[in-house]
């Protein structure tokens, strides 16, 4: 396994070069970083490449780094992560693209070189704010059309900003300011007398 792994930082190396940001191996996988800039080159270079061949895109979703270790993150604030797979060499590879701006996150679609991103981008769209150019029908997909904002984003509040509810006397749907009163949950305490009584 580590000798597999060698080999696929190596080929990546080999045939990518100063266009991989990093790689690293975390959680049992290799963990590549790519620009925004090449990101359509190098995917599909890892697609079509003999040593490569990762003809799957398994799963992509956005990431919202805003908050991530406690605040202590200092690059930018949205990426989308691709779960690659190669069928023929048996392998893996998570690789990870940032958007270049933290206002106004914007990444290519890979939907031209994997076709399956279609959906996955449309979540990342609806629930992170990441447009993806060139993406063939880029609409929201979770959450109706009037929603307002990101509900995945760090900085939504946990209650939202508008409610929905049905109207009989309008017999429509209505949107209303939010009527849920925000509250501090106190954890459940264990104390020692009683611990274990039950």
């Amino acid at each position: 396994m580590t000798t597999d792994k060698k080999s696929l930082r190596e080929e990546l190396s080999g045939l990518l070069g100063d266009q991989l940001v990093s790689v690293q191996e975390r959680l049992g996988e290799t963990t590549v970083v790519v620009k925004a800039a090449d990101m359509l080159s190098v995917l599909t270079q890892m697609r079509d490449a003999d040593g490569l061949l990762f003809s799957q895109m398994t799963d992509l979703c956005g990431m919202d780094y805003s908050e991530y270790g406690d605040g202590a993150w200092q690059g930018k604030r949205f990426a989308v992560v691709y779960q690659l797979l190669s069928i023929v060499h048996n392998r893996r590879l998570r690789v990870r693209v940032f958007a270049e701006e933290d206002d106004f996150p914007v990444l290519a679609s890979v939907a031209p070189i994997w076709p399956g991103a279609n959906w996955f981008e449309r979540e990342a769209f609806d629930l992170f704010g990441i447009i993806f150019t060139g993406h063939p029908d880029l609409r929201r997909i979770l959450t109706d059309y009037g929603f307002v904002g990101n509900p995945f984003r760090k900085d939504f509040p946990l209650s939202g900003h508008v409610e929905m509810r049905y109207d009989p006397e309008q017999q429509r749907v209505v949107y209303q300011p939010v009527t849920v009163e925000p509250r501090v949950v106190t954890p459940r305490i264990m104390r020692e007398e009683t611990y274990g009584s039950n």
